[in-house]
């Protein structure tokens, strides 16, 4: 799921068929819009939840929540760059963001912070 999201690999599970279709709901949490896109291309109905309410005044994107999510599990940037196959650079980019956005300068109060306003 963390290589074809990004990839947009949809294909890949289409052409599986219903059984691997039926699974999709259990690694939604993995990339939300990925799987709610597979779903709707398959033809099941995706119960619509209201968008998650940042409290930012400029929210996070889905990619910068996924990164801040790496950080807080604890991989470098190296390691976030292998899991979400970016390069180190955008990962730094990315962090950059994170940290404008939340008002932080560190890894530690981006994480905090996150946790305060539960985007973690």
């Amino acid at each position: 799921m963390r290589i074809a999201a990004p990839q947009d690999y949809f294909r890949a599970f289409l052409d599986e068929g219903p059984a691997l279709i039926a699974l999709l709901p259990a690694v939604r949490h993995v990339a939300p819009l990925f799987v709610n896109q597979l779903l709707d291309f398959a033809g099941v109905p995706v119960p619509r939840q209201p968008a998650a309410v940042q409290p930012l005044v400029e929210p996070l994107s889905e990619r910068e929540l996924a990164v801040l999510r790496l950080i807080a599990a604890g991989l470098s940037n190296l390691e976030i760059a292998r899991e979400l196959v970016i390069a180190a650079g955008t990962v730094k980019r990315h962090i950059n963001h994170i940290y404008g956005k939340l008002g932080v300068q560190s890894r530690t109060q981006a994480i905090v912070k996150a946790r305060e306003l539960r985007l973690l």
